[in-house]
């Protein structure tokens, strides 16, 4: 009990602990911005998510196996989502040609619809950012990056598109460089979800 972020005399004695308290309250505003949506689309938070990522990433990503990956969900918890945006007509299954046992999920219009009314959800928080100096939204980018991957080799992110984790990146102690774009990239370069990302 005594070394929790959430006791107030650590926290405030703690820079470390007042960082982690700050990064739950920025999950909880997420939380709040998806439930907000949730009531004027009638769709519930991991139906949005759905939604948006379909909405944003190639075919071959859209399928359940995929989905339950990226959320860290069940795949019966995804199938039970993906079913009730069918029902609504927002998604379709569509057959793999090569593979009539495998699907992809693409969005119907209607489906693109409310991806166009809900994929500003977060925009609260992209003003803000928007207002910080270009130094420090470089050095809050480093530090989210790097917390990012941590979490994600300790299996609590288990899908990640990013830099860190392409066999296209390299790192000499100094300059970070993408093999595939051929180029030295600068921190705020380095990207959370690249649509080139091949896993190691």
């Amino acid at each position: 009990m005594d070394d929790s972020v959430f006791d107030l005399g650590r926290q405030n004695s703690s820079i470390d602990a007042k960082i982690v308290a700050g990064l739950e309250r920025l999950g909880e505003v997420f939380r709040i911005l998806l439930w907000q949506q949730s009531r004027e689309t009638g769709l519930s938070p991991i139906q949005i998510q759905i939604l948006l990522f379909l909405a944003f990433h190639d075919p071959a990503k859209c399928k359940i196996g995929y989905l339950a990956a990226e959320f860290n969900l069940t795949k019966p918890t995804i199938s039970d989502a993906v079913k009730v945006l069918a029902q609504k007509e927002l998604v379709a299954r569509i057959v793999d040609p090569t593979d009539s046992r495998s699907h992809s999920l693409q969005l119907t219009p209607a489906g693109q619809q409310v991806v166009d009314q809900t994929s500003g959800f977060a925009g609260v928080l992209s003003q803000l950012v928007g207002q910080l100096n270009g130094e420090h939204k470089t050095l809050l980018y480093e530090s989210l990056f790097a917390l990012i991957y941590g979490l994600h080799q300790r299996g609590l992110i288990t899908v990640q598109r990013m830099c860190k984790t392409c066999l296209h990146y390299r790192y000499d102690g100094q300059i970070h460089y993408c093999g595939l774009l051929k180029i030295p990239l600068e921190a705020d370069l380095l990207r959370l979800d690249c649509p080139e990302h091949a896993a190691l």
